[in-house]
């Protein structure tokens, strides 16, 4: 394992040795690949929002026998039981807690009291003075290259704005899986970068072979942005489930959305009481409609079998662009060192093209 080549404001908020993140994705950053990266020097990522209160713990748990290394929570700042999920990565030590939104004031404040650095993603530099001014310690911002949900503004534009937005640090996410783009974010001024993708195919992730194997046979153009899946505008793989959504009406999705619904309520244990908690604070968060809230219900379930069951029949498989550019799945510290020494020479190689000051 190489030693310490970058130190930047992330590595020294969070005490790891190399300024790369891990994303918490839903089915796919478990314990296996939390604890993967965190003992090859990055920033794990453990994703919450699948899991009930308990199983979390029982997350935690295995990511801490696994490693000993500074890793994180994400956390779903709408969820009805958000308190209680902030308590206990306070009972367990966990270094890091990121949020898919914006948490309240009164949560980053508690989370900080305990000395938990915070990490909320935003989409735009408006959220990021909103968090920062609220006590948050770094922000990621993801451009519309990335998986999952995602914006329209690509990263090379929206990082750029956010770092002249705001003194805290700031970490990329959305385009990148190499050397030379951390090279490229830390000119832009960012302190770091965080990759899902690339990270779901790597040896460590739990991810099904089969689902592997078909990423990888994907091309630049294998992905689409499509909000008939849960509402939001979302990035997944160009599959024939998914062609099939784009085509069809609402009424021809509902029966499905109601069957998932009813999956995903008895997979996660919660209570219809609390599931309707759950969709009234996402509807004043984010502003959906009923309707998308309704469609919300398939994101669980659908990704849970492509990702984890692998049946990419039945299952929507999240992607970002950066599929069309990878043809191999390394450890993840095979990744990271191969990833931090190319941004070394990447920036030693631009460095020399500067000329010498006048004198």
């Amino acid at each position: 394992m190489t030693g310490q080549l970058l130190r930047t404001p992330l590595t020294d908020l969070v005490g790891i040795k190399h300024p790369v993140v891990q994303t918490g994705m839903g089915w796919v950053a478990g314990p296996r690949l939390v604890s993967a990266t965190a003992n090859a020097g990055g920033l794990g990522i453990l994703a919450s929002a699948t899991m009930t209160l308990g199983e979390l713990e029982k997350a935690v748990i295995e990511v801490r026998s696994r490693t000993t290394a500074p890793y994180g929570v994400n956390l779903r700042a709408d969820a009805a039981d958000a308190v209680d999920r902030c308590r206990l990565l306070i009972d367990h030590g966990v270094k890091v807690a990121s949020f898919a939104l914006a948490p309240k004031p009164e949560l980053i404040a508690m989370l900080k009291e305990h000395g938990i650095v915070v990490i909320p993603s935003i989409g735009a530099p408006k959220h990021a003075k909103k968090v920062a001014s609220w006590g948050a310690d770094a922000v990621m911002v993801q451009g519309g290259e990335g998986g999952g949900h995602t914006g329209a503004v690509p990263t090379t534009l929206l990082l750029p704005s956010v770092v002249d937005a705001v003194d805290i640090p700031v970490i990329g996410a959305g385009g990148f899986f190499d050397g030379r783009g951390l090279a490229a974010a830390l000119s832009y001024g960012a302190a770091g970068i965080g990759m899902g993708t690339r990270f779901l195919l790597t040896a460590d992730s739990a991810v099904p072979q089969a689902v592997k194997e078909l990423y990888l046979s994907y091309g630049l153009d294998g992905t689409v942005v499509t909000d008939k899946v849960d509402g939001m505008p979302h990035r997944m793989l160009r599959t024939e489930l998914v062609e099939e959504l784009e085509e069809a009406s609402f009424a021809r999705r509902l029966l499905p959305t109601v069957r998932r619904t009813l999956e995903f309520k008895k997979a996660s244990g919660l209570t219809w009481r609390q599931l309707a908690a759950d969709g009234k604070a996402m509807k004043h968060a984010q502003g959906r409609s009923l309707a998308q809230l309704a469609l919300a219900a398939n994101t669980p379930t659908m990704l849970r079998a492509g990702l984890v069951e692998g049946d990419t029949d039945a299952g929507v498989l999240a992607s970002g662009q950066v599929v069309g550019v990878l043809d191999d799945l390394p450890s993840c510290e095979e990744l990271i060192e191969r990833v931090v020494t190319e941004a070394v020479s990447a920036l030693r190689r631009a460095a020399s093209y500067a000329t010498p000051s006048p004198h």
